[in-house]
């Protein structure tokens, strides 16, 4: 309990944090990406293996300016998170555009509940809380918790406060319960699954990839809807919504995941640098292979 007592101060200062005006919000970010460079070298290791193996056409110069620009999006990322929980909507004021958002207002108007399916980006929590403010309607999430109790108290009071329903990586039967009601929740699919999965390419490298998502959709009686998003060069956040991959819904179990990864893969080569790569993504092997961390 004693380790609790600094929580307290450090969400003030994350309130003020995500309070700041968007150009010294990111400036903050870079300079903690400089700051911070010698400390991160586990997870830099982790993204410069996962960029090798995924941009092998990239020269050792590219490479690393990449890698760079990874670290500084990743570092500016775990600022996203606390603008997604502590910002008032003021802050957020024109801060997005949305294309695709009657997509979503269709489906729920028909009291389908709508599986948002996206992948683990640098600022995933920032556009759900940014999308909610479109709907004007809560959006759960599901969410990994925190190893450490403390740590995960005060995420947990946070994400409580903007975000709808909190649902945990394998809490199948909270997703259904939101999905039946007709609610909305973000899902992402593209972690590094060691059950119920098939080994399907993601940039070229076998990855293990749940293959359970349409099923469960169907067995909602939902709706799913491509959820992308990246922040332009100005700052901004641009999301899109799009109907589901044409045969995804119906597609056998390895097809609808190739489906799915081969669209994400699309999205991250348009903004390489905005993917979580610091995810150890080809962690489980197919039998036989060597392990690439």
């Amino acid at each position: 309990m004693m380790r609790c007592v600094a929580i307290p101060p450090l969400v003030w200062l994350a309130r003020g944090i995500a309070r700041l005006p968007q150009p010294a919000f990111l400036g903050l970010g870079r300079l903690l990406a400089v700051a911070l460079w010698p400390w991160l070298g586990r997870r830099r290791r982790i993204a410069r293996a996962n960029l090798a193996l995924c941009f092998p056409e990239l020269d050792d110069r590219e490479r690393l300016a990449l890698l760079r620009a990874n670290q500084r999006a990743t570092v500016q990322g775990a600022l996203e998170l606390l603008r997604a929980w502590y910002a008032p909507d003021a802050a957020l004021e024109g801060l997005a555009s949305v294309d695709g958002l009657a997509y979503l207002r269709e489906a729920l108007a028909s009291g389908r509940g709508v599986l948002l399916l996206t992948g683990h980006f640098t600022h995933t929590e920032l556009a759900v809380r940014l999308l909610e403010r479109a709907l004007d309607a809560p959006i759960g999430v599901v969410v990994r918790p925190n190893n450490s109790a403390c740590l995960e108290s005060a995420f947990a009071a946070a994400r409580a406060r903007v975000f709808g329903a909190l649902l945990g990586k394998k809490d199948v039967r909270g997703l259904l319960r939101e999905l039946r009601a007709g609610r909305p929740v973000a899902y992402s699919a593209d972690q590094d699954f060691n059950y119920q999965h098939s080994f399907v390419r993601f940039f070229g490298i076998p990855a293990a990839t749940l293959t359970t998502t349409p099923e469960l959709v169907r067995r909602a009686g939902a709706v799913m809807l491509a959820f992308f998003f990246h922040r332009d060069a100005g700052g901004r956040y641009r999301i899109e919504l799009a109907p589901a991959w044409p045969d995804w819904i119906d597609a056998e179990p390895t097809r609808a995941a190739t489906i799915y990864m081969d669209a994400l893969e699309a999205f991250v080569r348009r903004y390489p640098s905005q993917y979580l790569w610091v995810h150890r993504r080809f962690k489980t092997r197919p039998p036989g292979s060597q392990p690439v961390y």
